[in-house]
């Protein structure tokens, strides 16, 4: 038994088809075949279920291949951990991304990323704050991008910018006409994201005490809010560095009068072993962020 035929098996469990299992580990369909066949004699069990159609763990299968991601799992780790003693600055590194960020500062970053850390090779993955936080003190994720301050010893913060927030409001819409916007004005028509996003949770704080409508929406996404502003719906609040998209859907921006914002923080684990790589990845966004948050300092976003 290796763990070659480790990953194998995993793959073929992952994507249930020889075929595709095959060519991500970049062997023959028939050289899988064999070596998962001597997996199975070796262990004295059938793995999986083949018919013509599909390919599906056996009930045997289920149960082995627990243990299997686990010693892959660990392999994997061995190996990050001994590249970290050579060179923290080279090799993959899975960093978490809020939604609400992710579209805004990933554009700005990843390029200076590359150019400052070429051998470093990260792994955006967007979700909610919650899912993030599992991810990440479950070992699948390294790092993660948030708006929302944690606590643990278990885990880092850094503090990288603080982003402001600013009133979206249709064209037409009478608190268009002011220079800045108070946020519980914006309580009776605001838009707000679905449970599970931080910025909706924000966002109501802000406004004080949300309208109707902020329970009616469900909306995923950003980009959806800034649709329905951009319709006449309602009014919502962004984030600093969504502000020219939301200018080019025609939505009128304000800043608001208490100042609202938000801090963004890399987390990481206190045990990762690759300090450097997260000091590195937090000084260049700190640095790239500069010149922005500067302007939202004077309001200038």
């Amino acid at each position: 038994m290796n763990l070659r035929d480790l990953r194998y098996a995993l793959a073929v469990a992952e994507h249930r088809h020889f075929g595709r299992a095959a060519e991500l580990c970049n062997i023959s369909q028939p050289t899988l075949s064999t070596q998962l066949r001597k997996l199975e004699d070796e262990l004295g069990v059938v793995l999986f279920e083949r018919t013509n159609k599909s390919v599906v763990p056996s009930m045997a299968g289920e149960a082995l291949l627990a243990h299997a991601r686990a010693a892959v799992d660990s392999a994997d780790a061995m190996l990050a951990l001994a590249q970290a003693s050579r060179d923290p600055l080279r090799g993959r590194l899975r960093l978490g991304i809020i939604p609400t960020l992710a579209p805004y500062l990933l554009p700005l970053i990843f390029g200076p990323l590359r150019d400052a850390l070429p051998d470093l090779v990260i792994e955006p993955w967007e979700d909610v704050t919650t899912a993030l936080l599992e991810r990440l003190r479950a070992h699948e994720l390294d790092a993660a991008l948030l708006a929302t301050s944690v606590e643990g010893p278990d885990l880092d913060t850094q503090a990288l910018f603080t982003e402001p927030f600013l009133a979206a409001l249709p064209p037409e819409h009478p608190l268009a006409h002011q220079d800045r916007v108070r946020e519980e004005d914006l309580a009776p028509d605001v838009l707000v994201l679905a449970d599970g996003h931080c910025l909706r949770d924000q966002a109501l704080a802000a406004c004080g005490n949300p309208g109707l409508r902020a329970g009616a929406l469900r909306a995923s996404s950003l980009s959806t809010l800034l649709n329905m502003v951009a319709a006449g719906y309602g009014t919502t609040l962004i984030p600093g560095l969504a502000a020219g998209v939301a200018r080019d859907a025609g939505i009128a921006l304000r800043p608001l009068t208490h100042k609202t914002g938000r801090d963004i923080q890399l987390i990481s684990r206190t045990t990762f072993p690759r300090r450097a790589a997260i000091d590195a990845i937090a000084t260049l966004i700190r640095t790239r962020l500069a010149p922005f948050a500067d302007s939202a300092a004077h309001g200038e976003v």
